[in-house]
């Protein structure tokens, strides 16, 4: 089994190819076309999806969180690596550089 790296603040990722998502009364639903996994990836789950369509930096991303939502800074990062490395865990995204 291939153990992934956890992602940090500096790590820029971006999706993988190969999964098919919808809107759902307001949340993201994702089915992965390659292992024919359903996820459902919430409201926020859904933003972070749609925001890593092309390479961003976990950093970025916190921040515009932060910019977007009224959501403490610590509780943001934690949510948000806890979120991407469930993605990278799941073989969801790509690391494009470190």
């Amino acid at each position: 089994m291939l153990i992934k790296e956890k992602l940090i603040l500096e790590s820029k990722i971006v999706q993988k190819p190969g999964c098919i998502v919808s809107d759902m009364d307001g949340e993201k639903v994702m089915l992965n076309i390659d292992n024919g996994n359903y996820y459902n990836l919430g409201k926020m789950g859904g933003v972070i999806w749609e925001m890593i369509k092309e390479p961003i930096s976990v950093d970025e991303l916190i921040n515009y969180l932060l910019l977007e939502y009224d959501v403490d800074k610590m509780d943001c990062e934690n949510q948000v690596i806890l979120f991407i490395n469930k993605l990278n865990s799941e073989d969801l995204i790509s690391v494009v550089n470190r």
